[in-house]
């Protein structure tokens, strides 16, 4: 003990951990008064991390306060059956675990914990969280699971940075429309295993929302405002009592996974078969038949259909490939829908008329956002630079071949959208007079070549979207000046490997490679530690490198549909994200 407590004190470090310990022993709260022959009293450090977890401690007590430069506490698996009010003089506190355990309650002082950013308290005997808990503003994880809590406390709103909430297995009746509406940050909730009845309409708010559980409550519908979750990779609505799908769930162009098994769905509706799903599981339902247009559902690779009463497809059918069903399906599209490619009827775009350009001028002259978008277009009009405080421009889905020299006017100008137009010749003298741009949109353009030094003007960049420009990218382009960008798309491109400088580019949420021809996965990716998305579908990939599995934290959606793995299998492929970084953080050496 004396040698780990001399260590704690050139470290600020000390971990307890599995020694069967009955009660924390006095040392660690007198650590710094121990200072022995040998040691230097100005090179010893307070103790900023303790962890005491898989023990049988029954008590901490008030010396705890002692403690009062801690930033991480572990006291998880042990028998506390209370805390002491002194844990609220941690203020510098920021991940507290109190998982495992038999606590009843959470003292009130807990609000004073200011700095807190990371709380479990899940498997413990909880009925319910103290509203001071609202006054931990900076809380970013909070995990209840499996606890007795049948409410939320209000001042929970104010938790406005909360990005990732896990109350499952409880007994929480209701979810206020206050508190899910007010954290607009969250990427993951997770409500499985309760006794909720309704989703509340501002699900719609949380548009950063990547994962979202719900499985396993009674709830009878799904609000058509889902289509604001349009971030949304993972849901899970299994074992409720769901009887229809909102035409909107069809808008969530991102998810790959979609539990729905275990329901009352009578249809499959229409507007779904626009998803480009991964899994869809639907078994155990009331469906008696399927839309043809789900055979357009290419991206589908599992597909869950039994326990329906399904009577219009044969038994063969429903118990072969996946493949073979979605192509007899297909096969029963009329020759319309399959010109379409998605059964979805077109709408016809509209005809240029000069009083559509001029009416959205007037409205850019108060927003400063200039809407331009699907006219068929195949120039700038002058009104674009002539109003030189535009911050916003879209001028996506028009026959655009350049960018004339005149829009280096537009100074301001912040987001550029340029999606779906006829440009062949990276516009770099144009580009390079944003110094602001934030966003740059030029996927499904022509583009033949894009200069390796392109990004050199772009250093505030935030969004970057390239897709299905083929052969465009240099073999080696120079990312190094995109040191904010948060968002990077490089879809269809023909990639053959991942750009070497993409491990660099720290600061990325995002990151889609899909739909190339990437073999391997360099394992210098792990440096991507804010990645919340990653899309790898529709590659050559056989094998991940496990430190990806360092990822684990913040990482919510990985795809990796349409490749041939080989290393990692089928059934922890099926369970989603979640357990395939665990799988590959597993394999790392210790």
């Amino acid at each position: 003990m004396d040698r780990i407590l001399k260590a704690a004190r050139s470290s600020g470090s000390l971990n307890l951990s599995s020694r069967s310990l009955r009660e924390v022993p006095v040392e660690v709260y007198r650590n710094l008064d121990a200072v022995g022959d040998g040691e230097n009293w100005w090179e010893t450090v307070d103790l900023q991390k303790l962890i005491l977890a898989h023990n049988d401690i029954e008590v901490i007590t008030e010396d705890l306060k002692k403690l009062s430069l801690l930033s991480v506490l572990n006291v998880s698996h042990n028998r506390l059956s209370h805390l002491p009010a002194a844990i609220g003089e941690l203020t510098l506190l920021k991940s507290l675990d109190l998982s495992f355990n038999a606590l009843a309650s959470i003292p009130e002082e807990i609000g004073l914990m200011t700095s807190l950013v990371k709380l479990d308290c899940s498997n413990n005997q909880l009925k319910e969280l103290p509203r001071t808990l609202g006054g931990c503003l900076a809380l970013s994880e909070l995990k209840v699971s499996n606890n007795c809590i049948s409410i939320l406390p209000e001042d929970l709103a104010s938790c406005s940075k909360l990005m990732k909430f896990d109350i499952e297995g409880n007994k929480l009746k209701i979810l206020s429309e206050n508190i899910l509406g007010s954290w607009t940050m969250l990427t993951e909730l997770n409500a499985a295993k309760n006794l909720l009845t309704c989703i509340p309409e501002s699900i719609g708010i949380l548009s950063r929302l990547v994962r979202l559980d719900f499985h396993q409550n009674k709830i009878s519908s799904i609000p058509s405002s889902i289509k604001g979750c349009h971030s949304l990779a993972e849901f899970y609505m299994g074992s409720n009592v769901l009887t229809a799908l909102p035409p909107e769930i069809g808008e969530l162009s991102l998810l790959g996974n979609l539990d729905l098994h275990s329901n009352q769905l009578k249809v499959y509706p229409v507007e779904a078969c626009k998803l480009r799903l991964s899994v869809l599981d639907l078994s155990n339902n009331s469906l008696s038949g399927l839309p043809p247009e789900m055979g357009t559902m290419i991206t589908l690779r599992k597909l869950l259909l039994a326990g329906n009463p399904l009577r219009t497809l044969r038994g063969s059918l429903l118990s072969g490939p996946t493949s073979t069903l979605l192509k007899h399906l297909r096969s029963r599209l009329s020759s319309d829908e399959e010109a379409s490619g998605s059964g979805v009827s077109g709408v016809g775009k509209p005809t240029l008329k000069n009083d559509q350009i001029s009416k959205a001028a007037q409205l850019s002259a108060s927003s400063k956002e200039l809407s331009l978008s699907d006219l068929g277009l195949n120039s700038i009009p002058s009104v674009v630079w002539e109003s030189n405080e535009i911050i916003k421009l879209d001028l996506s889905q028009n026959s655009i071949e350049e960018l004339p020299h005149e829009l280096s006017s537009c100074s301001s100008l912040q987001v550029l959208l340029l999606s779906r137009n006829k440009i062949k010749e990276w516009p770099g003298a144009v580009l390079s007079s944003f110094s602001h741009l934030l966003c740059l949109k030029l996927d499904n353009n022509p583009l033949r070549q894009i200069p390796s030094d392109a990004f050199q003007a772009l250093s505030q960049l935030q969004i970057l979207d390239l897709s299905r420009n083929a052969s465009s990218l240099p073999k080696s382009p120079i990312l190094s000046p995109l040191s904010q960008l948060q968002e990077l798309y490089l879809r269809c491109m023909r990639l053959d490997e991942v750009p070497s400088e993409i491990p660099n580019l720290v600061q990325l949420h995002i990151l889609d490679l899909s739909q190339n021809s990437i073999s391997s996965i360099p394992k210098e990716l792990k440096n991507l530690t804010c990645l919340t998305e990653l899309d790898l579908s529709d590659n050559n990939i056989g094998v991940l490198p496990a430190e990806l599995g360092l990822l684990e934290t913040n990482l919510q959606a990985l795809r990796l549909g349409g490749n041939p793995l080989r290393s990692i299998r089928r059934a922890i492929l099926d369970r989603g994200t979640k357990a395939i970084l665990k799988y590959l953080k597993d394999k790392l050496p210790e």
